[in-house]
């Protein structure tokens, strides 16, 4: 697949190393105004880096857009004398829904939102995924470019907003819980990298339990939880302490925020 991605910041770079990690790219084009800080991707040998936003969009049948909101519309205008019949847009722009991308492209196009979150750059990303008509056509081909790299679902655009919460903000919110878990371990008596390794791998192993068992979540904590033990104190404790409120409280704080911004 020939594949560009407009915007190589944080987010586009780690698309693209988990595409070319994953080799889900014959070739890639990269833009970015500053080459020279993402110019360690030229060792993949298929990757071509370009300010020229034309230049890439040219090269390639698959394009991934990754830049700032109020820079996406000028861009688009930009390019799309240069789309064909077979070119696929896929936007990842938080709050830029696909009715605006119609009104500058055309609804003829095939128009996919993609929202994935960094940890696509190790092949973990969870990416919820929405079209408009003739972009459903496509869904199926960016599912498999995601799944590459992850996990996708396809979902009603209706609900990317609180997808952005869930699975993008959702790393940061998983990574504080890491970071609680990990001052506790130094707490009972574990050096700092004791502490993140014990952390981080037992949360690890906890999703992949669920993932690979297909149990909810509580049917797992009844397997490590006895009568008046060490487990349920705790948990009833964090729950005393207001966990379960306080996560959900995040959540929805997070998505009213998101919602703002997008009627900003």
């Amino acid at each position: 697949m020939k594949i560009a991605i407009i915007g190589a910041g944080n987010l586009g770079v780690s698309i693209a190393r988990g595409i070319l990690h994953s080799g889900g790219a014959t070739s890639m084009y990269l833009t970015r105004r500053n080459l020279s800080a993402i110019r360690e991707l030229e060792a993949y040998g298929n990757v071509t880096l370009t300010s020229d936003n034309r230049e890439a969009v040219a090269a390639a049948d698959i394009l991934i857009f990754a830049v700032q909101p109020g820079h996406f519309g000028p861009i688009l205008e930009s390019i799309k004398d240069l789309l064909h019949e077979n070119h696929v847009v896929i936007s990842t722009i938080t709050g830029f829904g696909i009715e605006r991308i119609e009104s500058i492209l055309g609804a003829d196009r095939h128009i996919i939102r993609a929202m994935p979150n960094t940890a696509i750059s190790v092949g973990r990303s969870m990416t919820c995924l929405c079209a408009n008509e003739k972009g459903g056509k496509r869904l199926e081909l960016a599912s498999a470019i995601f799944n590459r790299m992850g996990h996708t679902m396809v979902i009603p655009e209706n609900r990317m907003q609180a997808a952005t919460v869930i699975c993008a903000s959702g790393i940061a919110f998983w990574m504080r819980l890491i970071r609680a878990t990990t001052q506790g371990a130094i707490q009972l008596g574990f050096d700092a990298r004791e502490a993140q390794e014990l952390a981080m791998h037992t949360c690890h192993g906890a999703a992949e339990l669920l993932i690979e068992s297909g149990s909810h979540p509580e049917e797992e904590i009844d397997r490590v939880t006895t009568p008046m033990g060490c487990t349920i104190e705790g948990l009833n404790e964090m729950e005393h302490q207001g966990l379960s409120s306080s996560l959900i409280r995040g959540v929805v704080a997070s998505f009213d925020k998101i919602s703002q911004i997008r009627k900003g």
